[in-house]
């Protein structure tokens, strides 16, 4: 990046800020921030390594933003996290192996069965509610081994391009858990700042970074997790829950159209 180009040095910092308080609400942050970082004239792979990088300060900021939510989830937070490290760390390795049009296909698909999902949790949870009290049985607090695989799979794509992974692992919890859409918001932060973070670090290691694009986006990022949260908190559920469909369906388009 030219850092004679004031103007797109402002575009990637306001990038960061718009994509760190979405990211801490809803997800998708990276359809703001990797569209930015192509435009200022970054290579594919670049961009979406120096995205992960800079990102990083947004999802801790978001995820300390929503540690109310927190309380009482350290025990699925830490398995569910363990399975994210994993995923991401195995999504990473996929995006130096594989060409960058590998996922192109399926993610518009997967991010639109997510936001199916995430409208039908309410009716999902009370038909599972009611099948579990006919045969006299409680909701598993962790959602089991289909929900840990499940998670650890979205890692894998959290780790390759991570766009909207914070929409599927809203779903996935939302369909499978019987808790407040809040509270899974905030493991949600938890988890992206996991495969974030590990996919950066491995990164680190194997692929160049554009520094100036990193340190503009983390600034913006940290700023924006905070301001995300401080009102992501606030949403009704119903509110949370229109928000990440409106997002979710400006992802597929801007996907589609890529």
């Amino acid at each position: 990046m030219n850092a004679a180009h004031i103007g797109e040095l402002l575009a990637v910092l306001g990038a960061g800020i718009a994509a760190g308080a979405v990211n801490a609400v809803v997800g998708s942050g990276t359809l703001i921030t990797f569209p930015v970082l192509l435009a200022s004239g970054l290579p594919p792979v670049t961009a979406t390594v120096s995205n992960a990088l800079g990102l990083i300060p947004g999802s801790i900021s978001g995820a300390i933003g929503y540690r109310r939510e927190l309380d009482g989830q350290l025990r699925r937070v830490l398995k569910w996290g363990a399975g994210a490290l994993l995923g991401g760390l195995t999504g990473a390795a996929l995006l130096l192996a594989l060409p960058a049009s590998a996922f192109e296909r399926i993610v518009p698909a997967l991010v639109g069965l997510a936001l199916v999902l995430v409208v039908l949790q309410p009716l999902i949870s009370r038909r599972l509610r009611a099948r579990r009290a006919r045969k006299g049985r409680s909701a598993r607090p962790d959602g089991g081994p289909l929900l840990l695989a499940g998670l650890t799979l979205a890692s894998v794509y959290g780790g390759y391009f991570s766009a909207a992974q914070g929409i599927i692992y809203v779903a996935l919890m939302g369909m499978l858990l019987d808790d407040d859409l809040q509270r899974l918001t905030a493991v949600k932060n938890v988890l992206v700042a996991v495969v974030n973070s590990v996919a950066a670090l491995f990164f680190l290691v194997v692929a160049d970074f554009d520094w100036t694009a990193v340190a503009l986006l983390a600034a913006g990022s940290a700023l924006g997790g905070h301001l995300g949260a401080t009102t992501g908190r606030r949403l009704r559920p119903a509110v949370l829950r229109a928000l990440i469909v409106v997002v979710g369906t400006v992802a597929i388009v801007q996907l589609v159209l890529r």
